[in-house]
């Protein structure tokens, strides 16, 4: 007699469990629209993030002015015409700020280098003539604002000058 094992029957084929593709492109899109909408809501949306990295922009020529005075030994100049939205600082930068913000200077007119234009000096020990950059848009407002005795350049949010 010949004994045959019984044969068990196999076990039904288990589906294997993943994520699709489709599933993945899913969960992306929804965090991407959740991070956009997060950032909107922080920041004042992407016209303040304009806003404040304009601001930045103007604060750190401003200081690159100052430590080139003091570097050199000689007196270095910031230009800004607000009225064309453009400015230029030591070393031969230039730039330029959106048409969509407001800008307004306020300095010593004795040191303005054309009509419309405002200027900060800076002297080699590291002292400047002061002033005051805003730059605005709706009620939302940055100042840069120049001290004149040290020089120091610092940036603060503001209300808008209406």
């Amino acid at each position: 007699m010949i004994y045959r094992a019984r044969r068990r029957p196999a076990p039904p084929a288990r589906r294997a469990r993943g994520v699709s593709l489709i599933e993945i492109v899913i969960v992306i899109t929804l965090v991407a629209v959740m991070s956009l909408l997060a950032a909107a809501a922080m920041g004042g949306g992407f016209k303040g993030m304009q806003l404040r990295s304009s601001a930045k922009e103007i604060a750190a020529q401003l200081r690159f002015t100052r430590t080139r005075a003091i570097a050199t030994g000689q007196t270095q100049r910031f230009v800004i015409d607000p009225q064309r939205h453009v400015w230029s600082a030591a070393g031969e930068r230039n730039g330029e700020i959106p048409e969509s913000l407001r800008v307004a200077f306020t300095g010593a007119r004795h040191d303005r280098p054309a009509r419309g234009e405002g200027a900060i000096l800076f002297f080699a020990d590291g002292a400047s003539t002061g002033g005051r950059v805003q730059l605005s848009r709706e009620t939302a407002a940055w100042n840069v604002d120049v001290a004149w005795l040290t020089g120091e350049v610092k940036l603060a949010r503001a209300e808008a000058q209406r």
